[in-house]
């Protein structure tokens, strides 16, 4: 027995599959405990998210000089329609006295200041940050905004500026992690429920992804708090969706392809020791460009990107352990009992020989060049939809589904005030050129005041507040000529950052992440591709429809965000998430078809393969498909626009290339290209084909 046919029954021996099952009780038992503990390992810091090379996170880390810990500005802002009374300007001066005694309030509260049309005043309070990121701010404000409704009399008050929207993006990301697990669990069983017919059969690949996550959420703690890994809100809960959809996706094609061999094996540790050997390289395969594709992130230079990538892969990996060893192990001890109703006896005949999926194979199989072309051509035409993609970022009010306080505040606040009130360009510079560098920003085009310079060790710092909003175009140009200004200083080693300054900044890196990713995880595929299939043909044909896919994936999602969800655009990172999700993924069900496809093709040539693989897969793979689209559509009930976007975008994009691409697409392409499909390997010569009898299949030995 070959060393790949021992190693596939190994998980599934009559005596083994115990101890596989009690290394991983062991396992969940030790490392249980940790993976609770990752959410307050999480680093929310605004250093987590950006490019670690930009000019405003060098800022960032030069602040400390001046005040050792970060801080977010939060502005109280009242309004007034008839003005401000002496009275108001009082209230406001009395709160101003407990803001400064707020916890994580620190320096002092500068205001009560009233604008120049006497209808507005605004307070600005420097929160602490600290550690915890975000999670400071969100108790904070929310006293701040107690304490200014209380006694109002009157005027409206509201928490903006970066401190405000901050607590407001905390409370978005609240529970995140309970919330999207409740939601992905339930919309899990259900959806195994209707795909196995069988109301105990689901609890097994459900338990099996549930102690994968267990034990991934484990390790990266471990990671995060000893290995400086970086984990913020975004990636653990990505992470969640990604281990039980991709984990249940391996599940269906491995309990598929085991219901498929207890037909034709009487012992079931066989039929599952056949099952892992047949299938096993297919989930492999399709999980190693996951993770590759995952880890093709870390060369990105914004951090909550490059910190994704080897959370993500690690899940992965999790899952693709968890899926060939614990679930064989559960299903082979539970037995045959376990597919109730629908038991697959000994000599039943395989159904999907002559289910929907053949009858569909066959259709294509009459006419496949006309299908592959209108399909081709139907895709080309979603695509159209791309010309309105804005993946310029988003502005604050564009951030949020709905409308928090402190996009209300932002909007009241630019109606009295400075647009860029409340977030502030900070500029940094050596002592002795703080007063060039500052006359230099001062007469800027887009600067509406300075202020005077604090110096401290030889470095100078000072604000200047900008006419424009701060997420505006006109305020990211301003950034542009204030840098110009004050590099051109000599001697000076001025730098610019601040809230807009960090906008700019990703939105550059994240471009530049777009165009250094995207061609390698193409690479990075295609190589996988061409090794698995041992053919140059199949993987660029496969790569172009994935391809094609994400394309008009995109292009309709665009549409739906344009014209019925009515968003204000898309982040920055959106096409590249999206892109590295769809292809790692959508290529997992080419992979899986196309590995049945190349076994059918060896025995009954390309085209009759083309239709057996088809009919084979088409089932558990339709399911795979529907179950992982739903598992990322949960993503849209997050109340933030990111989200909501890579959630919805990712959950067509899956459906798309499992219900029209792999069924339609690339079969059509199959059948047309026949036998050239595997060049340049032997299955495109001429004749290579062994026309194996049905069913002479060598049995796998299953070891003791």
């Amino acid at each position: 027995m070959s060393p790949t046919r021992k190693l596939a029954a190994l998980p599934c021996g009559r005596r083994s599959k115990w101890v596989v099952l009690a290394l991983w009780l062991v396992l969940l038992v030790a490392l249980g405990p940790l993976a609770g503990k990752l959410m307050g390992a999480e680093d929310n810091q605004a250093s987590s998210w950006l490019p670690g090379n930009a000019e405003s996170t060098q800022v960032l880390d030069e602040q400390r000089t001046f005040q050792p810990v970060d801080t977010a500005q939060a502005v109280v802002v009242y309004q007034r329609a008839g003005g401000i009374t002496p009275a108001d300007r009082a209230e406001a001066t009395r709160e101003a006295v407990e803001f400064a005694a707020v916890p994580h309030v620190v320096g002092p509260v500068v205001g009560p200041v009233v604008s120049t049309d006497g209808q507005a005043m605004q307070t600005i309070v420097p929160i602490d940050i600290g550690t915890n990121g975000w999670n400071d701010l969100k108790p904070a404000v929310e006293q701040l905004r107690r304490t200014a409704a209380a006694d109002s009399n009157g005027m409206t008050t509201h928490v903006t500026g970066p401190g405000g929207v901050g607590a407001d993006q905390a409370a978005a990301f609240s529970g995140i992690d309970s919330s999207l697990l409740a939601a992905t669990v339930s919309v899990v069983i259900v959806l195994l429920l209707l795909t196995y017919r069988s109301p105990v059969l689901w609890a097994l690949p459900l338990v099996t992804a549930a102690g994968a996550l267990t034990v991934s959420e484990a390790l990266i703690y471990l990671l995060a708090k000893h290995a400086g890994l970086t984990v913020n809100a975004q990636s653990a809960g990505i992470l969640i969706v990604l281990v039980l959809g991709a984990g249940t996706d391996y599940a269906l094609l491995l309990t598929a392809r085991y219901r498929e061999e207890l037909r034709r094996h009487q012992d079931r540790h066989e039929a599952m020791a056949f099952a892992l050997h047949r299938a096993g390289p297919a989930i492999l395969a399709s999980s190693a460009t996951v993770i590759a594709s995952m880890l093709c992130l870390l060369i990105a230079e914004m951090n909550s990107t490059s910190g994704l990538g080897p959370v993500c892969a690690i899940g992965v990996l999790i899952a693709l352990l968890a899926m060939l060893t614990l679930l064989p192990a559960l299903l082979v001890i539970v037995g045959r009992w376990v597919f109730w109703p629908v038991r697959p006896a000994y000599g039943t005949p395989e159904p999907t020989r002559t289910g929907r999926w053949a009858h569909i194979g066959a259709w294509i199989g009459r006419r496949p060049r006309k299908v592959w072309v209108g399909t081709a051509l139907a895709l080309a035409a979603c695509c159209v939809g791309l010309v309105s993609l804005d993946a310029n970022g988003l502005s604050t009010a564009g951030t949020f589904t709905g409308k928090p306080d402190s996009v209300v505040g932002q909007q009241v606040l630019s109606q009295h005030f400075p647009g860029g009130t409340g977030a502030p360009l900070t500029i940094i510079s050596t002592g002795t050129g703080a007063p060039a560098v500052r006359e230099a920003a001062r007469t800027t085009a887009g600067v509406a005041a300075t202020t005077p310079p604090v110096v401290h060790g030889g470095q100078a710092l000072f604000q200047a507040t900008l006419t424009d909003p701060p997420d505006s175009g006109a305020a990211k140009s301003t950034v542009d000529r204030v840098r110009a200004a004050v590099h051109a200083v000599p001697g000076a080693d001025a730098k610019v950052g601040g809230s807009t300054a960090v906008i700019l900044d990703a939105g550059r890196a994240a471009g530049n992440d777009n165009r250094a990713i995207i061609p390698l995880v193409l690479g990075v595929v295609l190589l996988i591709l061409a090794v698995l299939l041992r053919a140059v043909t199949a993987p660029l044909v496969l790569i172009a429809t994935v391809v094609l896919s994400y394309a008009a994936a995109l292009g309709i999602s665009v549409f739906f965000f344009e014209h019925v969800f009515h968003f204000q655009g898309q982040d920055n990172a959106f096409p590249l998430f999206v892109f590295v999700f769809l292809v790692a993924l959508g290529i997992d069900y080419n992979i899986f078809l196309m590995t049945r496809v190349r076994e059918e093709s060896a025995q009954h040539g390309t085209r009759q393969g083309a239709l057996n693989g088809l009919s084979a897969t088409g089932g558990v793979i339709t399911s795979a498909g529907l179950i992982l689209a739903s598992t990322f559509a949960v993503l849209g009930t997050l109340p933030v626009v990111g989200f909501a976007e890579i959630g919805f975008a990712v959950a067509l994009g899956v459906l798309l290339d499992t219900l029209v691409v792999r069924s339609v697409l690339v079969t059509a392409l199959t059948m047309d290209l026949d036998r050239h499909m595997w060049w340049p390997s032997l299955l495109s010569r001429p004749g290579a084909v062994a026309r194996a009898a049905p069913g002479a299949q060598e049995p796998a030995d299953v070891p003791d």
